[in-house]
């Protein structure tokens, strides 16, 4: 369950880490007076975005360590590129934020002129008289202009007699309809235009504020909606330059990357054996004087020997040969034990594990432990310190009886 929490956890930061370098590359190219001036301080701006997710591994590290010129210079590293990329999301948020509510307001500036112009465009086709078709009406007055009056009027100017003056009447209304159908036609062909248009726009898009969520937040609030605009955008750049420095060294903490895995210690030797390997040693050491040795001029070089590398003990190794004996009979309390671990480590100017992970790094070693009324206790060892003063004071009782 931590290492899938560990994991989710790295994907959600890398998320935000990969949002907040492409905000920074794109502003980066920005500034760049040339294309290639461009990508230079695109790449430029994302390698510290990227950077600045590791600020704080190195600065918590060194820390640790107690190396604190590098932590200051790990931390006005992480502040100089924070701002940097803050300023960036910032720019970019606002621009890609008040852009979209600019063109919400433009389009539903845009709708609202398509639905004044249709209903003016509705309104003057009310008012065209009753008509006929344009091409009725034109196949009509190409009719009387073959007629002989049309002839005699010379066309329609020249009305004098009543007859003609009935024709010529006739002429110019038919002239009035044509022209009101031409209209007709014109302004229908414009309804229909305008009702394509309004078609093609978002209803979605016009019907809503340009910023929603800033309308809402204003009047929950009671601030002016600009205020709250400029809010949101900072908020949201804070979210990402937060989330992208935090998020991974949160996120790598559920594998406890300062803690150090212990190797099994080696197996404690029998008391028996010890003192058995202890009377043979003087032997040994005999034997190896009584060897024959070379002469002085003896140029033969012996075969090396190879080099058997050996794997650096832990701390909880060295406390643990330097201040645990294996006695039968004896208990130790797992407080007792980590105190004197504490203590060993205060000697040394080393920092202690937590009191968990020295737990596990002891229970590694094979020790039998069980469950008392005042704690946990480890079976069949005991602390040196201890011992010794078991010993001084079995010293002093001696000293009394004699005296």
């Amino acid at each position: 369950m931590r290492h899938a929490l560990g994991v989710l956890g790295v994907l959600a930061a890398g998320v935000l880490l990969v949002v907040s370098a492409t905000m920074n590359w794109r502003f980066g190219i920005s500034l760049g007076r040339t294309e290639l001036d461009g990508q230079i301080y695109g790449a430029a701006s994302a390698a510290a975005d990227c950077l600045k997710a590791l600020i704080p591994f190195f600065l918590f590290a060194a820390i640790r360590s107690k190396m604190w010129s590098q932590a200051a210079a790990a931390a006005i590293l992480g502040v100089v590129v924070t701002a940097y990329s803050l300023t960036s999301s910032l720019g970019h948020a606002a621009l890609n934020r008040f852009d979209t509510a600019g063109n919400r307001a433009a389009e539903a500036q845009v709708y609202q002129d398509h639905r004044a112009d249709l209903k003016r465009a509705q309104d003057q086709l009310s008012w065209i008289p009753q008509h006929r078709p344009a091409a009725t009406v034109q196949g009509e007055i190409e009719a009387m202009k073959s007629q002989r009056a049309w002839t005699s009027t010379k066309g329609c100017t020249d009305a004098t007699r009543p007859a003609s003056r009935t024709f010529c009447q006739s002429f110019h209304g038919l002239t009035a309809e044509m022209a009101s159908g031409q209209q007709a036609q014109e302004l229908e062909s414009r309804i229909r235009e305008i009702q394509g248009k309004l078609e093609q726009t978002d209803q979605m898009t016009v019907m809503t504020e340009a910023d929603p969520q800033a309308t809402v937040l204003a009047k929950i609030t009671g601030f002016e909606t600009e205020q709250v605009q400029m809010a949101m955008t900072m908020f949201i750049a804070l979210l990402l330059e937060v989330g992208s420095i935090f998020g991974m060294y949160v996120a790598f903490s559920q594998w406890r990357l300062y803690d150090r895995e212990a190797p099994s210690a080696p197996a404690m030797a029998p008391m028996a054996s010890t003192a058995a390997a202890a009377v043979a040693a003087p032997e040994e050491e005999v034997v190896a004087i009584r060897k024959p040795r070379s002469g002085a001029n003896d140029n033969r070089s012996l075969p090396a020997q190879p080099q058997k590398l050996l794997v650096p003990e832990t701390d909880v190794q060295r406390f643990y040969k330097e201040s645990v004996d294996s006695q039968d009979g004896h208990t130790v309390s797992a407080t007792s034990l980590y105190e004197a671990y504490c203590v060993w480590c205060e000697e040394r100017q080393k920092e202690p594990l937590a009191l968990p992970t020295f737990g596990r790094e002891i229970a590694e070693f094979g020790i039998q432990k069980v469950k008392k009324k005042d704690g946990v206790r480890y079976v069949g060892i005991a602390l040196k310190s201890d011992l010794d003063l078991e010993e001084d004071k079995k010293l002093t009782a001696l000293r009394a009886e004699a005296a």
